[in-house]
């Protein structure tokens, strides 16, 4: 699978937004699904947003609806994930990655590519 790279997280306070960028290091074939993924500690790596680079059809987890926005960029598989009014149960290290076929599920299982994450914290 093509690697990926993120980059964008930082420390916010509860409201606040940050934009994070993922882009492919090398460009090995397009593909057919991208998502962010984040895993806070003690706990499992959960999909947040993830989008058919076909169709443009995008799918989100239920806790982020309405305040994360994932977009496709210019650049060959690349993607952005816009997020707004963020809350302390946001803070986790959020990982992009592809899949050929699990555009619709929030689960690791299917994805890969994965990079080194970025650490985004919010505070209270």
């Amino acid at each position: 699978p093509v690697q990926l790279m993120e980059s964008g997280g930082g420390s916010v306070q509860a409201g606040g937004s940050l934009r994070l960028s993922c882009g492919a290091t090398v460009y090995t074939g397009h593909r057919n699904c991208l998502g962010w993924f984040r895993q806070a500690p003690g706990k499992e790596r959960e999909g947040v947003a993830t989008v058919a680079t076909g169709s443009g059809q995008k799918y989100y987890n239920d806790g982020v609806k309405g305040r994360f926005t994932i977009s496709q960029g210019d650049a060959r598989n690349s993607v952005y994930l816009d997020m707004t009014d963020l809350r302390p149960e946001d803070s986790a290290i959020y990982y992009c990655a592809e899949s050929s076929f699990a555009c619709h599920t929030l689960t690791a299982a299917g994805w890969g590519g994965w990079g080194q994450g970025t650490q985004v914290n919010v505070s209270s």
